[in-house]
Order: C-alpha cells, then sequence, then structure tokens
C-alpha cells in the first residue's frame, strides 16, 4: 500500500510558486492552523549562541489541540497540495517502526520512511527548523525526496495511533485513494 502510494507521489514536485504560497497560508489558517516561518539552524543541542543560521527559510503550517496542547507542523506546500507526496503517504499509511533504533525515535522513524530530518550527519550537534513560535523553537521536520516535509514526531506519533494537534487527514487537500472509499 505504502510502496504504490509512495511510487505514485514521486512522480511529481510539490515546490508551489510564490502566489500559491498565499493560498496555502490562507488554507491553514482557514483550517485552524498557524503559518510559522521557519530557517534551518546547525547545533541546536548548544547554547543559542553557538547555533549557525543556514540559508533559506520555509513556511510551516502549525496546527496545536485545544485539548491537551499538542502540536503537528506541516510544509505549507505539503499541506495544500492535491497532489500525492511522500509525507501525505507516509501519514495516510502510518507505517509500523521496524527494527531498534539508537538516539531519537522520530529520526530513525523518518529515515525508515526514506526521509531525513539530521542536519550535519549523526552527530551529537544538532539541528532544525527555527521559529520563534515557542515551546516549538526547533522543529524536527522529516524532509522526503520529493521535498514534502512533515513533522517527524508527529508522524512517528500518528503511526502509534496518537494524534498531536490535529488529525492531518482532515485538513490535508490530498486524500489517499484508500482513505476516499
Amino acid at each position: 500500500m505504502l510502496a504504490a502510494a509512495l511510487s505514485l507521489s514521486a512522480a511529481g514536485t510539490i515546490l508551489a510558486a510564490d502566489s500559491d504560497l498565499g493560498a496555502a497560508a490562507a488554507y491553514c489558517e482557514q483550517t485552524g492552523g498557524q503559518v510559522v516561518k521557519r530557517a534551518p539552524y546547525y547545533n541546536t543541542n548548544g547554547p543559542a549562541a553557538g547555533w549557525l543560521r543556514l540559508a533559506g527559510e520555509r513556511q510551516f503550517c502549525k496546527y496545536t489541540s485545544s485539548t491537551d496542547g499538542s502540536r503537528i507542523h506541516i510544509l505549507l506546500q505539503t499541506l495544500y497540495t492535491t497532489r500525492p507526496t511522500l509525507a501525505a503517504s507516509a501519514y495516510y499509511a502510518q507505517v509500523p517502526m521496524t527494527g531498534s533504533c539508537m538516539g531519537n525515535p522520530a529520526s530513525c522513524y523518518c529515515t525508515q520512511l526514506g526521509g531525513s530530518d539530521i542536519f550535519g550527519g549523526i552527530n551529537l550537534n544538532g539541528g532544525g527548523w527555527v521559529g520563534d513560535d515557542s515551546p516549538d523553537t526547533v522543529l524536527e521536520a522529516c524532509i522526503l525526496p520529493d521535498m514534502s516535509t512533515i513533522d517527524s514526531w508527529g508522524l512517528l506519533y500518528y503511526a502509534n495511533g496518537i494524534i498531536r494537534g490535529i488529525d492531518l487527514t482532515t485538513v490535508m487537500r490530498y486524500t489517499a485513494p484508500e482513505a476516499k472509499k
């Protein structure tokens, strides 16, 4: 099931034109989310004074649960596209985590799915997408080969039947074929 969905989504890109980001941001807010601009940083496991800001910036939609305060983030383009993506397919599929993991289980799970949320290789320095939306200052976001991106911890929790923030299947514009039945 996931293999078929993943091969389908690899056929197309999800990178939206800048004009589409405005529509995606509006959609995020209409569905109860908050748009958060994030920049990639390296060395976030050390003191903030030593963090290295890397080039680029991305906009994520953050959904916060009103009942337990949990959160999940998804890249605006991943949320807004009506085409299949690897991130959406992985979320829908809820693939169980396999094997053992040394270190961060969300990173291990992201890697198992073919993505990465590791900055600078496997080391103790760490890294992530930094925004000013405390308490989520540093976000571990699983970036998959088609550039679709989703919160690593939210993805792992959902695979284990735990919804963080909101069930993204209710707001992603892409609906998995098996979910349409």
